[in-house]
């Protein structure tokens, strides 16, 4: 090797070296670098919410109510020992120690909750089971002022109360937000007063949308959360990331009656429709379509040859009803109302029973693999109704777990019945007595205290001959074989 070749080599291996050892300190500093720039964006984040914490947390209030309780469930409350059967057996029924004392017919008991100021002049947003029956509201506000609280207006079947406080004036309050562009997996935020302990903080995610039929309210809407909430919260506001209200804290999912991961929480879309009509009526009134309907399950759409498999299906149109002056027809299939697809039941009867009353609705609908487009003018739920807009008569089998519809030719020869013998349970619920006492969707009602029903027409005229009873005989068809069954409605 020459010299001139030495002489290169020599500044190479030196710059290489020197790479080496550059190397060996650049890579700890980057994973520091990393670190401290995780950390900055976990300190962003907290701030973030500590935030909307402290801009929120002013008008999140408690509430206490004060109700009158019947004496013998109170804590309060004593036994007479004298009046237990067994020692009547023995010593005579009018046997009576003078010196026990007269229960007293009622006594005062408190409850509490959450809400929040919705406006400076001290309209508040809460739950109808937190005010229910209240005698007396009290609202704490931040720094411990306490307000007497007004019942404006109470919605029990979405669980929306409107109250008001006296002397409100400049008060702090939340912006209401829009959940209907509310994500899963979105961050969300709860302040309330679990066990009392106010302006409590949690923060979770959105876990789901659209929770329904839980059983809660009559109308179901919920927004699913883990963020914390245990008794005490309900009423307390649910906000997104910018402090905006997307929610109002309702429920939990528990087995040991505190938090296990599950919370719900009423739509703010919703209670926004349910507070103007409080503030301005101080009650709600809801609007109806006259229509039976269910989910649209694989195989009912394979029987009426549909290829959706969202929507309402139709299963019974009352007479003079809104729905039977547009055209609606039974085993039509409602795609979509005012504009918007109709993902199942719940939505349909959620929406139709906020339109308001006498408002024109634009329905698209499939019927005999067609989409027919109809306008239907709602009407105000007539005062024989239930809440659901269901018949009375059919809401005693929905208690028990049933969904009902007529047959159809279609669905007679899937299942192998013959028109006329019965009514078809379109649905079951599970743990319902319905289930309990082995009854199965797609089984055959063929007679109730044992007069023969062809029809739900029928069966409701046997139902109000019944009148007000406990239990309802019935005789049940499943597959070749048929055995009564006696289930409760009450």
């Amino acid at each position: 090797m020459n010299r001139r070749m030495r002489q290169g080599i020599v500044p190479m291996t030196f710059s290489l070296f020197l790479v080496f050892c550059l190397g060996l300190s650049w890579f700890p500093a980057t994973g520091m670098a990393q670190e401290e720039e995780s950390i900055r964006l976990l300190e962003k984040s907290a701030e973030a919410f500590s935030s909307v914490v402290k801009k929120a947390g002013p008008a999140v209030v408690h509430v206490r109510v004060e109700k009158k309780t019947a004496g013998d469930v109170g804590p309060d409350s004593q036994s007479d020992p004298f009046d237990d059967p067994f020692f009547k057996h023995f010593f005579g029924p009018s046997f009576k120690h003078p010196s026990v004392p007269q229960l007293p017919e009622q006594f005062k008991s408190q409850a509490s909750g959450s809400g929040f100021l919705i406006s400076a002049d001290g309209y508040i947003l809460t739950n109808n089971h937190v005010i229910d029956g209240a005698e007396k509201i009290t609202v704490r506000l931040e720094g411990d002022q306490e307000l007497e609280g007004k019942v404006i207006g109470t919605d029990p079947q979405s669980d929306v109360a409107l109250i008001k406080v006296s002397d409100g004036n400049k008060l702090p309050y939340l912006s209401l937000g829009d959940s209907d562009r509310l994500e899963v997996g979105e961050w969300v935020i709860a302040i309330g007063s679990p066990f009392g302990l106010d302006r409590t903080v949690t923060v979770g995610v959105v876990s789901a949308k659209g929770r329904s039929r839980m059983g809660i309210n009559e109308y179901e809407n919920f927004i699913q959360t883990d963020a914390a909430i245990n008794p005490g919260n309900s009423g307390g506001p649910l906000l997104n990331i910018h402090g905006e209200v997307i929610g109002i804290n309702t429920a939990i999912f528990s087995r040991s009656g505190g938090y296990m991961g599950i919370g719900f929480a009423i739509p703010v879309n919703m209670a926004k429709t349910v507070k103007a009509q409080l503030l301005a009526k101080g009650k709600v009134t809801r609007s109806w379509l006259g229509v039976a309907i269910q989910d649209l399950t694989a195989d009912l759409a394979r029987s009426f040859k549909l290829k959706e498999k969202s929507g309402a299906l139709v299963t019974e149109v009352s007479q003079d009803s809104p729905a039977e002056k547009s055209g609606i027809q039974q085993g039509d299939l409602i795609i979509s109302f005012d504009g918007k697809p109709v993902l199942d039941v719940t939505d349909l009867r959620n929406r139709v029973a906020m339109s308001s009353p006498g408002a024109k609705i634009e329905l698209i609908l499939v019927r005999n693999e067609k989409q027919e487009k109809l306008t239907v003018q709602v009407e105000e739920q007539p005062a024989e109704m239930t809440s659901s807009g269901s018949p009375q008569d059919q809401q005693l089998f929905q208690k028990m777990g049933m969904s009902l519809q007529d047959l159809t030719p279609e669905l007679a020869s899937q299942f192998g019945y013959a028109m006329g013998q019965g009514v078809l349970i379109a649905g079951v619920t599970p743990g319902s007595p319905a289930a309990r006492g082995r009854i199965q969707a797609g089984s055959l009602i063929e007679e109730v205290n044992r007069q023969p029903v062809p029809s739900l027409k029928e069966l409701q005229q046997i139902m109000q001959k019944t009148g007000d009873t406990q239990d309802v005989l019935l005789l049940i068809r499943s597959g070749n074989r048929s055995f009564y069954v006696v289930l409760g409605v009450k």
